[in-house]
């Protein structure tokens, strides 16, 4: 999870996490909190209560103008046009080869799209937006945009409380809501697998908002330790880790990102090889895996097969502190790709054996509206 780099920049709420005993490591060209009490009690209080996670390395943009809609869904494969007010879809942008470029979220807020981008990304990302998007679309990075996620079982309850009304959201809804007198938007929405917000406020007054929210007997701090084992659990891909630009939406088993209209119409980036590999070309697929025993595999262990031949590799992998047992996510060949496929892992001259399993390992929690949790 870590980036060796020194980092160049510095969180809003950089003092606030070494007061509650944060160990800060390099991140993205940030120093970011890695834990706090440690990341199993964090991992374990964000499934059980309410963990407050700061986000605030993320991409923030705003984009606008003349035909907005149609020229990014000439980079996106995602429906924008039958994206309501309020909405927020997960997508991608690819290259020409469709390779991924970045995953993201995007949200239809009055006139303009807000989205959010990957920290270690978003400068490329606002470099391709604006070399690809023509000059009537203009994108607007919020540096002075700070973002939070309260995520977990109790965040619901714990928001509502200071943000009357934010409850009724459904999962991948926002809007604009007062807390503390700041003004935020705050979505229904998060990558922990647990019902949770994203709140975006202004960088400098996210310190009254963590405050308050820090305040709160069902929250505690989480670190980005325990951000990566949730997301591993809940079966999300990583963006440099599990996705990158040799990835394709299909290998990574996002297909869902690629709606029914543009998946036949085509008319973004990578359409005719991602087209292919729903259809019949798909050589390797991204699957989870149960590996046996009690040692973790982690990324860059091999996919072997029985001639010892490497024919995949593991992009994530760590202990589940909720299955007490080591999984991973792994790209393997699709004759291999099939929930209790066995699976032969090498690392550091060790053999591992896994099963390939469904995902998420842990069951989602979203709220969506009429169907409770």
């Amino acid at each position: 999870m870590t980036d060796a780099t020194v980092p160049e920049k510095t969180l809003p709420l950089d003092q606030w996490h070494r007061d509650r005993g944060a160990r800060m490591v390099p991140f993205a060209g940030y120093a970011m909190p890695i834990q706090y009490e440690g990341i199993i009690a964090e991992h374990r209080w964000t499934r059980e209560s309410a963990g407050l996670f700061d986000v605030s390395h993320m991409g923030q943009l705003i984009i606008r103008g003349a035909d907005a809609e149609k020229a990014l869904e000439a980079l996106l494969p995602a429906d924008l046009a039958i994206l309501k007010e309020g909405r927020l879809r997960y997508s991608l942008l690819l290259t020409e080869d469709g390779g991924i470029i970045d995953d993201l979220m995007i949200t239809r807020r009055g006139d303009h799209f807000y989205m959010v981008v990957n920290g270690a990304t978003k400068d490329g990302d606002i470099a391709h937006l604006q070399a690809k998007l023509p000059r009537t679309v203009v994108v607007d990075h919020m540096k002075e945009q700070a973002l939070l996620a309260l995520q977990g079982p109790k965040a619901a309850e714990t928001l509502a409380r200071l943000v009357p009304g934010v409850e009724a959201l459904g999962f991948m809804t926002g809007g604009a809501f007062q807390i503390g007198g700041v003004t935020a938007w705050i979505s229904r929405s998060g990558y922990t697998g647990e019902d949770g917000f994203e709140i975006s406020v202004p960088a400098a007054q996210v310190l009254e908002v963590a405050a308050l929210l820090g305040a709160q007997s069902e929250v505690k701090p989480i670190g980005l330790g325990a951000r990566d084992s949730l997301r591993l659990e809940a079966g999300l891909p990583l963006y440099g880790h599990d996705l990158d630009t040799e990835t394709t939406p299909v290998e990574a088993d996002l297909g869902f990102a690629i709606s029914k209209r543009r998946r036949a119409e085509g008319g973004f980036p990578g359409w005719h090889r991602i087209s292919a590999e729903f259809d019949t070309t798909l050589i390797r697929r991204r699957v989870g895996l149960l590996v046996e025993g009690r040692q973790p595999v982690r990324e860059g262990a091999m996919v072997i097969d029985d001639e010892g031949n490497e024919v995949g590799k593991v992009t994530s992998g760590g202990f589940s502190p909720m299955l007490e047992a080591p999984i991973a996510m792994a790209y393997v060949p699709v004759g291999s790709a099939e929930a209790g496929a066995t699976i032969r892992l090498t690392q550091r001259g060790k053999i591992f054996q896994a099963k390939v399993s469904d995902m998420p390992f842990v069951p989602h929690r979203y709220h969506r509206k009429g169907g409770g949790q």
